[in-house]
C-alpha cells in the first residue's frame, strides 16, 4: 500500500469517526463544516480556572476525537483570567479562544460588556434554562454548596441537615463549637463573597447565620480548600458554605471530611464558559465548547475529572440526579445572567460587607488576593 492510499484511508476513517460521533449528539449535517475549519486552524486555546489533572480526561478525549487540532490549555486563578483577558484585550492579543471559570460573575461581566461571541451551540437544548445566557454564556458544571464536618469530632446525629439546624447547634453549643467554626472571609475572597451574596438572595436566615458565627468567633478563610484542611485538621468542627466540587476531592483523600447538602434550599452555582468575540480560533473554539456540554463530554467529566456533570441523563455519582437526591431535590440554581454583576458595583459591595460585618468582624491580616 502506498503512503498516499493508507493516508487517505486515515482520513477516510478518521472522518467517519468524528461523523458517527456528531450523529450521536444530534449535530447538524453542516457541523462537518465547522469540524473541517476546526482542523485548519489547528488548535484551541483556553484559559480556566479548573485545575489541569481534573480537565486531563476532558483534554486528552478531545484530541482522540478530534486528532490535528491541538489543545493549549493555561490553568490560571479566576482573577487571573479575568486580569489577563482584559490586558490582552487593551494591547490587541488574541489570547483566549475559550474562557472556562468558576468565578460566575467576573465572567459575566466579560459576557456583558461584549466580550462573547454568539454561538447557538447544538447541545444548548439539553442544558437548564437557567445555565444559557443569550448563546453566549454556557454553564458546565454544577457547583453545590454546602456543610462540611469533622466526622470524628461531630456526631452524624448532630450534623446540621438544614440551615435551620445550622443556627440551632451553634445557639446550642456555644462553648464546644467557639472559635471552632469555619467560613468565607468575604472581604477577601471574590467567590465567597459571590457565593453569600446569592444566598443572602435566597433566604434572610444569611445574617442570622452571620450574628450567630460572629459571636462564636468564628475563623473566616479565603478558599474552601483552606476550611477542609481545618476540618481534617480538626481545628475546625463545622463549615459554612463550602464548593462540593473541592469538597469530593478532599473526601476522597480524607475520611474525615464529611459534607452534607441543606435539604431547605442548596445553592448551585457553574463554571461558566464562553467564546471570545475576537478568537483567533473561533471554530475550534466551538468543537471545544460543544464537547464541554456533550453527553460524551459531560460523562467523562462525571466519571473522570470529579466534577458535577451539568445535563441530565448522564449516569454516576457526580451527576445531577445523584446531587438531586442528596439535596432532597431542594437545589437552588445561581441562574447566568446579569443580575450576577450587581455586587461588583463598588458602592454596593461596599454596603453588603459592612452589613455582615457588623454580624461578623473581619480578622486581622493583610488583604489576599482572589
Amino acid at each position: 500500500m502506498s503512503l498516499r492510499v493508507w493516508l487517505s484511508a486515515c482520513l477516510l476513517l478518521l472522518t467517519l469517526s468524528v461523523a458517527q460521533a456528531a450523529e450521536q449528539e444530534g449535530y447538524p449535517a453542516e457541523y462537518a463544516s465547522t469540524v473541517a475549519a476546526a482542523r485548519r486552524e489547528g488548535q484551541v486555546v483556553i484559559y480556566a480556572s479548573t485545575d489541569e489533572g481534573a480537565a486531563r480526561p476532558l483534554i486528552d478525549d478531545f484530541r482522540a476525537l478530534y486528532p490535528g487540532i491541538a489543545v493549549h490549555y493555561h490553568e490560571i486563578d479566576s482573577m487571573g483570567i479575568y486580569q489577563r483577558f482584559l490586558r490582552e484585550s487593551r494591547e490587541g492579543m488574541h489570547g483566549a479562544d475559550v474562557l472556562w471559570s468558576s468565578a460566575m460573575d467576573l465572567q459575566m461581566k466579560l459576557v456583558n460588556d461584549g466580550h462573547a461571541l454568539v454561538y447557538a451551540s447544538p447541545q444548548r437544548h439539553a442544558l437548564p434554562g437557567w445555565a444559557v445566557w443569550r448563546n453566549e454564556a454556557y454553564g458546565t458544571t454544577l457547583e453545590p454548596v454546602g456543610f462540611a464536618y469533622n466526622k470524628k469530632l461531630l456526631a452524624e446525629s448532630e450534623v446540621p441537615r438544614t440551615h435551620a439546624d445550622f443556627i440551632r447547634l451553634l445557639r446550642a453549643q456555644p462553648q464546644r463549637l467557639h472559635g471552632r467554626v469555619a467560613t468565607y472571609d468575604l472581604e477577601r475572597s471574590g467567590l465567597g463573597f459571590l457565593v453569600a451574596t446569592q444566598d443572602a438572595r435566597a433566604s434572610g436566615m444569611l445574617w442570622e447565620v452571620g450574628r450567630e458565627m460572629g459571636r462564636l468567633k468564628a475563623r473566616q478563610m479565603t478558599s474552601t480548600a483552606a476550611m477542609l484542611d481545618s476540618i481534617a485538621a480538626g481545628e475546625s468542627l463545622l463549615a459554612y458554605n463550602v464548593l462540593g466540587s473541592y469538597a469530593s476531592e478532599k473526601m476522597r483523600a480524607n475520611p474525615l471530611i464529611g459534607v452534607v447538602y441543606p435539604s431547605d434550599y442548596t445553592l448551585v452555582g457553574s463554571r461558566i464558559a464562553f467564546i471570545h468575540r475576537r478568537a483567533a480560533h473561533p471554530n475550534a473554539a466551538r468543537l471545544w465548547l460543544d464537547y464541554l456540554l456533550s453527553r460524551r463530554g459531560q460523562s467523562l467529566l462525571a466519571s473522570q475529572s470529579g466534577l458535577i456533570a451539568l445535563r441530565s441523563g448522564i449516569q454516576g455519582e457526580h451527576t445531577a440526579a445523584a446531587l438531586q437526591r442528596e439535596a432532597a431535590g431542594n437545589l437552588r440554581p445561581i441562574g447566568i445572567g446579569p443580575s450576577l454583576i450587581v455586587y461588583l458595583d463598588r458602592q454596593k459591595r461596599e454596603n453588603f460587607l459592612r452589613r455582615w460585618q457588623q454580624a461578623l468582624p473581619p480578622p486581622s491580616g493583610e488583604p489576599q488576593k482572589r
